[in-house]
């Protein structure tokens, strides 16, 4: 064994940096393999992979910090550009080029959470949620010495090959230090996170997501190697998401009939569209509450939820761009009657 190597293991011990220490460990076991010494190289690897090393590692019941939260089967209709750079996360982990820490930023809805649940489906890793909650403390310094504990909690998984950490919503402790009402303290804090960063282990893949990615500490956005905007979905993107929406719906609820081209004009009202999140609950609210034996009903509740009215004026409806038959279907009033009334409207 190389006398590096021993002074190695002390430094990152001293340091309590079991990454370091874990790492080296393990370059020292390859050592003694490749050199004849097979027994000692397997008793090393078997102290690295239980809980007899210096500092015990961390199984998933074992912390209060984190939430074990799971992968997602659905499909996420997410734009093109996006889903490249998802791809690209794939392809970089897959390569272990040690490129493992991701920023999701985004306006609420735009699917960041959701991405990581179908980016721990194609990993086949699992997801451990950070629990803010119990990381921020009122106490003086407590934060600093949670987020400390956090990340030693992070670098003691037994298997960190096959995590992804969860930073949800790390706007809490990771806004501009110069914009914080106790700067000292949330100095300390941003202070630790990126100690901490900087010395995770790089088998563990940690997201992050934000949606106040403006207000952000810029040295902790230096310490991700990816920021990934959510926000690029076109209007076509949206009008697409929203119609793979109310398939999924209809056929949920035994809905048949469809008419895309009245629905796509009620979305069209919307301006901006919303994101995928809102876009979502507004069309299963719709179909969900509508009447079984009224198959056009959810049209009118769809209506409702984008106008926040009755579709009962047919010169607004006209002006909305809708035709006779789609007029009668939003209002109820037969057809002959509102080509009637719009006339005379017309005449007058």
């Amino acid at each position: 064994m190389k006398k590096k190597s021993i002074l190695n293991l002390i430094k990152y011990y001293s340091e309590e940096n079991d990454a370091g220490f874990r790492s080296e460990a393990y370059e020292i076991a390859k050592d003694f393999d490749k050199s004849g010494d097979y027994q000692l190289a397997e008793y090393i690897m078997a102290l690295m992979s239980n809980a007899n090393t210096f500092v015990p590692q961390m199984n998933e019941s074992d912390s209060a910090l984190f939430e074990k939260i799971e992968s997602s089967g659905d499909s996420l209709w997410l734009p093109d550009s996006v889903t490249q750079d998802i791809l690209g996360i794939v392809h970089a982990v897959a390569h272990k080029a040690g490129i493992n820490k991701f920023l999701f930023q985004g306006s609420p809805g735009t699917g960041k959470t959701e991405a990581v649940k179908q980016l721990s489906r194609i990993l086949n890793r699992d997801i451990y949620m950070v629990d803010f909650a119990a990381v921020i403390d009122s106490k003086l310094g407590q934060t600093q010495k949670n987020i400390s504990s956090l990340f030693k909690e992070i670098n003691n998984f037994v298997h960190p090959e096959n995590v992804i950490i969860l930073f949800d919503e790390i706007d809490a402790i990771a806004l501009d230090r110069t914009n914080t009402n106790d700067l000292r303290e949330m100095g300390r804090a941003t202070s630790s996170m990126l100690k901490g960063m900087d010395y995770m282990d790089e088998r563990v893949v940690l997201v992050a997501t934000t949606n106040l990615y403006e207000h952000f500490d810029k040295a902790l956005i230096r310490r991700f190697d990816s920021v990934i905007d959510f926000n690029r979905y076109t209007k076509g993107d949206l009008m697409s998401i929203a119609e793979e929406f109310l398939n999924k719906f209809l056929v949920k609820f035994k809905l048949a009939s469809k008419d895309i081209r009245l629905f796509r004009k009620i979305i069209g009202l919307m301006e901006p569209i919303p994101y995928p999140g809102d876009l979502k609950n507004l069309i299963r609210t719709a179909v969900a509450f509508s009447d079984p034996d009224d198959g056009m009903d959810y049209f009118r509740r769809l209506y409702y939820a984008v106008n926040g009215k009755q579709p009962q004026n047919l010169k607004e409806l006209k002006s909305q761009k809708f035709t006779i038959r789609e007029i009668e279907i939003l209002s109820r009033i037969p057809r002959s009657t509102v080509a009637r009334e719009l006339k005379e409207s017309m005449d007058e």
